[in-house]
């Protein structure tokens, strides 16, 4: 019996990075997991291999930012699954831009993701876990949504945007049996990097690759930037029963780079 067996889980943003991660343990640890990603490639990609090794998951594609589509992916969901349990709302997006360069588009459509993909999220997904009257809903933050960094305004204003959500998604809906948390990495190793660094490049802001996640993880206490699978067990905590009586949190999981 796994951490998480009989539990029906959707996890947005899983083609890779942290999603990937967290939808890899969930399938080992029993759930029936709903790999959502907007890229249709990438989320089979994902699923397949948690099916391959014995678990139980589908593909799902959807633009977070667009409710349409995340009622579409759901629906397909829990036609399959049954019910949606525990709903990890972690599809995201960084495009940096100095501070005073920053236009509305870049914030527009980072907000769209980051911010309001969330609240669609909580909504959508809520009206299934009001139905049954129980649920836990679990954003991806990140160390953004605690201190303000100029060449990633709109992404930290993004994060700063999911805490608050947690908690009046917490306020909202614990008469109703749910609990809503989130999560705040610091610096993981995941493809986003790969085009921050890039990006990062190009402003001027370092001058060699790797330069970027390098500085930004000097300050790490535990000395090394993190992967998908150091968050795990933070996510499986919060999907299984262990996580029952906290709600409205935001929990720090950054290798102590931001000490609060």
């Amino acid at each position: 019996m796994g951490r998480v067996t009989g539990k029906s889980i959707v996890v947005t943003g899983a083609g890779s990075g942290i999603g990937e991660g967290i939808a890899r343990i969930l399938g080992s640890e029993g759930a029936k997991v709903g790999v959502c990603d907007l890229k249709e490639s990438s989320a089979i990609r994902v699923a397949t291999e948690i099916n391959d090794r014995g678990g139980q998951a589908i593909a799902l594609v959807a633009d977070v930012s667009k409710r349409v589509e995340v009622q579409r992916a759901f629906k397909t969901f829990v036609d399959w699954a049954g019910s949606l349990d525990v709903l990890f709302n972690n599809a995201g997006f960084n495009k940096p831009m100095p501070l005073m360069d920053v236009t509305e588009e870049n914030w527009n459509a980072i907000m769209s993701v980051n911010g309001l993909g969330v609240l669609i999220g909580v909504q959508e997904g809520g009206k299934y876990m009001i139905a049954q009257k129980s649920g836990k809903i679990i954003n991806t933050a990140s160390i953004a949504g605690r201190q303000g960094f100029p060449s990633f305004t709109p992404y930290c204003a993004s994060k700063f945007a999911v805490n608050a959500i947690t908690q009046a998604t917490a306020r909202a809906l614990a008469q109703y049996n749910i609990t809503c948390n989130s999560f705040a990495p610091g610096v993981v190793d995941t493809p986003l990097w790969v085009a921050l660094d890039k990006d990062l490049m190009e402003m001027g802001d370092s001058q060699r690759p790797g330069q970027a996640m390098d500085d930004f993880a000097a300050g790490i206490l535990l000395g090394r930037p993190a992967t998908p699978e150091d968050l795990q067990g933070m996510a499986l905590f919060l999907a299984s029963k262990d996580s029952d009586y906290m709600t409205g949190q935001t929990i720090m999981i950054d290798g102590g780079m931001v000490l609060v």
